[in-house]
């Protein structure tokens, strides 16, 4: 979903139409054509009602291709034409009427045809962007272990599929690691410096076992990577990346973390949010030379039926028209016993509505929930015993 792509998406719906409403729309300057032209017949002399069949093609031009607009245009001039040899032939100013139909006709025609080729363009480069965006921000499964995933990227960008904002998960040995990132900076920079820490992570996460030895890897690769492909604008040693590391066992309910100063993760338990914030966060990643060594792992109690919310400041720094924040913690307490789909799609409605769907940030909401492991073992039997 993207909030800014609204009236896109509104112009493509009606760019699709089904073939019978388009049907049904034609009928209307056809009707005009023939009420017109009728009304002009029986029109006193000194009455003269045809230059109104312009409207004719110029309303076909709203829903139409250039080849039906060009059709009913010609009718247009047709009608003009018969309307003038049923009354008094072709006068002088009949014929500068009539050639003047036929030119807003001609231009009408050139219009529809130029937005229907920039409307083929553009659904030609929203193609190659959606398909860019699955090859960078994967879409995530359902399930990963014994985690249902739910994710959403709101992007504020009008035509803009992904941006700096980033997530990923990755199974190893029994974990689930997952991270979700924020790059500091907007266009094409930023949405580079995303595709790269993805690919880090992705290679990384299976070379290290330690999550801080995970960070630092990640941390290496930004440096590396604003190193070699250094910017140019003014804010080029400011580029960073905030990010939330965090692994998931399997047979554990100790989670880990690393905060690199990102916003923190909710916790929703037995109906209950809490903010898991850090008192000593981590640098941001491509910072960490700038500070010491040591960046501690956070942990904390994930149990089954637990839910985790992480996010990016896209979602806590909407504002509505006073220039309020989203409250993000204080709408999560009204869906507490939603299932991970059902949660961010609360938070997309929800968010959406408060801002009035004008972003002003990407937005990125990733929700994990722990399940029960299925039970092995049990056999046909054993089920019917259960049930007796």
């Amino acid at each position: 979903m993207h909030i800014g792509d609204m009236e896109a998406a509104q112009y493509f719906a009606f760019v699709r139409q089904p073939w019978q409403l388009r049907r049904a729309l034609v009928a209307i300057p056809l009707v005009l054509i023939v009420a017109i032209s009728v009304a002009d017949i029986c029109a006193p002399p000194d009455v003269h009602l045809s230059p109104l069949l312009v409207v004719a093609p110029a309303i076909t031009t709203a829903f139409a291709g250039y080849r039906l607009t060009a059709l009913i245009g010609a009718l247009a001039v047709g009608a003009h034409r018969l309307i003038d040899e049923l009354q008094i032939g072709l006068a002088e100013d009949r014929y500068a009427q009539l050639v003047g139909l036929a030119l807003l006709s001609i231009i009408a025609t050139l219009m529809s045809f130029a937005r229907d080729r920039n409307a083929s363009e553009l659904a030609q480069v929203r193609s190659v962007a959606e398909t860019a965006q699955q090859a960078l921000l994967r879409p995530l499964p359902d399930r990963l272990g014994p985690l249902r995933i739910a994710s959403s990227y709101l992007a504020a960008a009008k035509q803009a599929a992904m941006g700096g904002d980033l997530y990923a998960a990755a199974r190893i040995d029994g974990r689930t690691r997952v991270i979700i990132g924020d790059v500091r900076g907007k266009g094409l920079a930023a949405v580079g410096e995303a595709a790269m820490l993805l690919g880090a992570f992705r290679e990384a996460t299976h070379r290290y076992a330690t999550l801080p030895a995970l960070a630092e890897a990640l941390d290496r690769s930004i440096c590396r990577h604003l190193t070699e492909f250094p910017e140019t604008d003014e804010e080029a040693e400011e580029h960073f990346i905030t990010a939330l590391l965090v692994e998931l066992s399997d047979h554990s309910p100790v989670a880990r973390m690393i905060n690199c100063g990102h916003p923190p993760p909710l916790l929703v338990r037995r109906g209950q949010v809490r903010c898991l914030s850090c008192e000593d966060p981590a640098p941001p990643l491509g910072m960490w030379g700038l500070a010491p060594d040591d960046h501690p792992t956070h942990s904390f109690c994930f149990q089954f039926s637990d839910s985790l919310l992480l996010y990016t400041d896209g979602v806590v720094e909407a504002r509505d028209r006073d220039r309020n924040f989203y409250p993000l913690e204080q709408r999560i307490a009204f869906w507490t016993r939603s299932s991970p789909k059902a949660l961010v799609q609360h938070i997309e409605r929800d968010l959406s509505a408060h801002c009035h769907g004008a972003l002003g940030d990407d937005a990125a909401i990733l929700a994990l929930q722990r399940t029960p492991p299925p039970r092995l073992g049990l056999h046909l039997g054993d089920l019917v015993a259960e049930a007796h």
